[in-house]
């Protein structure tokens, strides 16, 4: 008598042991189900991009970099590494360069953006594009995008007086010089290695000898 009962209790334990799981399961899924209903999974966002607006929709985890070259076409950006390491993905938000790479676009809903696009076209190109052909500042071109973008930022960022790692008075005016330069585009790699031509490019845009 003792055995069967302890059978039976052994078996009773295995069917509610499984009825719990299963109500338990149940229960999991209906929750994720509402989570993923109350959830979006794409949002609205309006881009000024080179002065133009853009409402867009779009998957939440769609970058910056992606957003303006597979939703506006905007080409120019290119996607090196896509880890924040080469600098091709360089675009200006709000004055402020960045690695469009890392950053979400609908972090930036009602941002402006400048790109490549945004500072020169063909027969009239900004003042940087102009010397980087002048210096030959490229050789294959693919990171020149970033290059120009981040030159642009560069200058500005010296005239703010926003200094860098290399400043050594900071109670004194930033100055463009080669050391600044270097320093502050250091996050820009060239494979090509026209770092010099690149250098003598940004100087002549600045008006200052090295």
């Amino acid at each position: 008598m003792h055995t069967d009962q302890l059978e039976i209790s052994r078996r009773d334990l295995l069917i509610s042991s499984a009825a719990a799981v299963a109500v338990t399961g149940a229960a999991t899924a209906a929750a994720a189900q509402t989570a993923g209903e109350e959830m979006a999974l794409t949002s609205k966002l309006s881009l000024t991009v080179n002065g133009k607006s853009h409402a867009i929709e779009i998957d939440n985890r769609t970058t910056l970099l992606d957003a303006l070259r597979e939703h506006l076409h905007l080409t120019g950006t290119k996607k090196g590494c896509d880890h924040g390491q080469c600098g091709a993905c360089t675009v200006m938000v709000d004055g402020r360069r960045i690695n469009s790479c890392l950053t979400l676009a609908v972090m930036h809903d009602g941002d402006q953006v400048t790109t490549i696009e945004g500072l020169g076209q063909p027969g009239d190109l900004h003042p940087m594009q102009a010397a980087f052909v002048k210096h030959d500042g490229f050789q294959c071109g693919y990171c020149t995008p970033g290059q120009i973008c981040s030159s642009v930022a560069v200058l500005e960022e010296i005239k703010a007086n926003i200094p860098s790692h290399v400043t050594g008075d900071l109670t004194a005016p930033a100055q463009v010089t080669p050391a600044e330069i270097r320093e502050r585009m250091s996050g820009n790699i060239c494979r090509c290695g026209a770092y010099s031509n690149i250098l003598d490019a940004i100087v002549e845009v600045a008006g200052t000898r090295a």
